[in-house]
């Protein structure tokens, strides 16, 4: 039921957003970027936790990992995720297709800077095989608190050195 309660939430805040069902799992990361044919990064993830005894959902960059110091100082606690089940209590969506639209419960969602370096990201749609394609300014817009700088940046990848001859 987590993609119909997405379809009917989307059709009632932002009708001009459309779902994207590429065939492939859209699960992970890997295979979103994969599916979608986009980095990593533009994947928005987001991470269900309990910060101080709140539920939160946070959506970061795909390719962005959780910083426990910036994470603690953004969220006032240290965040702790949580399980499937939970997850799926408090948001109606099954990890793999977890996403900040058509929530079961009144959870707040804070988007991480992170996601700001993309002109769209690609959150999840309520099942392990949808998602949307979204500015992040319009998500942010439609569904969060605000923003917050929870995450860290992989680190870039180092050239091969020259090989001299």
């Amino acid at each position: 039921m987590a993609h119909e309660d997405v379809l009917r939430w989307l059709a009632a805040h932002a009708p001009d957003v459309a779902v994207i069902i590429p065939g492939p799992s859209t699960a992970t990361v890997a295979e979103a970027a994969a599916a979608l044919g986009v980095a990593p990064g533009r994947i928005a993830k987001s991470l269900a936790m309990r910060v101080n005894g709140a539920v939160l959902l946070l959506v970061t960059r795909g390719d962005a990992r959780l910083d426990n110091q910036k994470a603690r100082a953004a969220l006032g606690g240290k965040p702790r995720m949580l399980d499937a089940a939970e997850t799926l209590a408090v948001t109606g969506h099954a990890v793999g297709g977890v996403c900040p639209f058509g929530l079961a419960t009144d959870v707040p969602v804070w988007l991480d800077v992170s996601l700001q370096a993309f002109p769209s990201v690609f959150p999840a749609a309520g099942s392990r095989e949808s998602s949307v394609e979204i500015a992040p300014q319009r998500l942010a817009d439609l569904v969060a608190r605000g923003w917050v700088d929870a995450c860290v940046l992989p680190e870039p990848a180092e050239e091969p050195a020259a090989a001299s001859v």
